[in-house]
């Protein structure tokens, strides 16, 4: 039986990249919560921004004001490769846990593609692999955690078929 997973995704603008940007999305997500282990239903909100929209979140919420390319917000705090979710963290209206949100520049994914001389596409389910994976706890400003986290991305991107 498959877990029903539940990734909402809402675009901020049209035109923001890839036309199959909603689906990219989830198939990364799914993927990493998949190569994670991850067997509860988990919910995942995703907004696809621009540099200007996620821009004022940077600036908000890390004191940082300069575009990013993408930012994770945890809903709770997870050990990496050790997730473990109580039954009472589990929405009985949703059947889910509520693990983050995930807000995403298209802008600067599509900069950054051209600069790192690969696809739109890849560098979206990059972005989007690393951000599910900090809101399973991966840290990569955790010298110690750095190579860990790199690793699973590295991974997951394997088996999407994506790798360098």
């Amino acid at each position: 039986m498959m877990t029903k997973h539940k990734i909402y995704v809402k675009r901020q603008r049209q035109g923001l990249g890839e036309q199959g940007i909603t689906s990219l999305c989830r198939r990364a997500v799914k993927a990493t919560l998949l190569e994670e282990g991850i067997v509860i239903p988990v919910q995942i909100s995703v907004l696809v921004s621009d540099d200007k929209g996620i821009r004022a979140l940077n600036r908000d919420h890390r004191d940082k004001d300069t575009p990013t390319d993408v930012l994770s917000f945890p809903a709770a705090v997870y050990i990496p490769a050790a997730f473990e979710a109580r039954e009472d963290d589990i929405d009985p209206e949703t059947g889910c846990l509520h693990l983050g949100d995930i807000i995403i520049s298209g802008e600067r994914a599509k900069k950054q593609a051209a600069e790192y001389g690969h696809n739109t596409t890849r560098e979206i389910t990059y972005l989007m692999v690393h951000a599910t994976l900090h809101l399973l706890g991966y840290d990569h400003k955790v010298a110690d955690d750095k190579a860990q986290m790199r690793g699973r991305e590295e991974h997951v991107m394997g088996t999407l078929g994506l790798t360098r």
